[in-house]
């Protein structure tokens, strides 16, 4: 990629702003374009947020801008070309917002989504009411990524014991760097598989809260999006079996292990996969209050089930 020139007055990006706009802004707006040309559905962001990155600022205020600075040029083109070519923001900057957190993110690790804060709320939910009413909660949360929901259940639930689990090695490190980073200590880190039998076989029957967002897509549907096709990991995406539900269906045979009576399950699911998720916990035999739960835009996107008194626990349906 070209550097982005400056844009004569008349231009898109320099509509309205005359000769003497300052030249930062102009370069930013003609980094917008370049990158809304490519298909970036959130163009303008992502100008705003690379130009504070490579100026080492929180946040890129137009109105604000000033003069060009000595060697931001080249270095923005670099970071505008990689985003043009599809490579996700967070990758680009280092990291991510998730809640009150400030996550590290890299290659080989899902990148925290803005609907899996609504998961996690309804886990700092429970374990909040639990140390209110003077319990130290137990949570553990299954296929753990980058940390979002561990780590905020850590950090915003002070007293709080988490777990944090899974298959991927680098993403378990990266889980431990970000509690670090967000000073939230972390009880457990394990890798290993959610939907292996043995798992965490010492707490069984004793955790308050299981939470997971597990892979969940189904085999032929391939996201469509570039920066999830083709950068997120596989195993991080596609749950297995014709539905994608293999490994949520493991998840909710271990959190029926895992849970005490009256313990919560929450999960992520893709929308369309509400009935399938809730048929999954009652074939579990071993919950109750068995309900869907909606993300921040009214969307059915967890389950929440409730362990019940009996010690039932069935292998659901293949």
């Amino acid at each position: 990629m070209s550097p982005p020139h400056d844009r004569p007055s008349g231009g898109p990006a320099g509509r309205g702003t005359g000769d003497d706009a300052p030249s930062l802004r102009r370069v930013v707006a003609a980094a917008a374009e370049l990158l809304a040309a490519a298909g970036v559905p959130s163009a303008q962001h992502d100008a705003a947020a690379l130009a504070a990155f490579v100026l080492g600022v929180p946040r890129f205020e137009p109105a604000l801008a000033g003069a060009e600075p000595a060697g931001f040029r080249p270095r923005y083109a670099e970071v505008v070309e990689r985003r043009r070519r599809r490579e996700p923001l967070q990758h680009i900057v280092g990291e991510t917002g998730f809640r009150h957190l400030v996550l590290a993110v890299e290659p080989g690790v899902f990148v925290p989504r803005p609907e899996t804060e609504a998961v996690a709320q309804r886990a700092v939910d429970e374990a909040a009411r639990l140390a209110r009413e003077g319990h130290a909660p137990l949570v553990v949360d299954l296929c753990c990524g980058a940390g979002g929901i561990a780590v905020s259940v850590a950090h915003e639930v002070p007293g709080s014991r988490v777990a944090a689990v899974d298959l991927s090695p680098r993403a378990v490190d990266l889980t431990r760097r970000n509690a670090q980073r967000a000073g939230a200590g972390l009880d457990r880190l394990v890798v290993g598989d959610a939907t292996a039998p043995d798992l965490l076989a010492d707490l069984a029957g004793t955790v308050d809260v299981v939470v997971s967002n597990p892979p969940y897509i189904p085999p032929d549907a391939v996201p469509v999006d570039p920066e999830v096709r083709d950068h997120d990991p596989d195993l991080a995406l596609y749950g297995g079996g014709p539905d994608g539900l293999d490994v949520p269906r493991g998840v909710v045979r271990t959190a029926a292990r895992l849970l005490r009576p009256g313990g919560l399950l929450v999960m992520e699911h893709a929308e369309v996969q509400a009935t399938a998720a809730r048929d999954l916990a009652v074939a579990a035999g071993a919950f109750e209050a068995v309900t869907t739960g909606t993300d921040l835009t009214g969307r059915d996107r967890m389950l929440l089930a409730r362990r019940g008194e009996a010690m039932i626990v069935r292998d659901s349906p293949s």
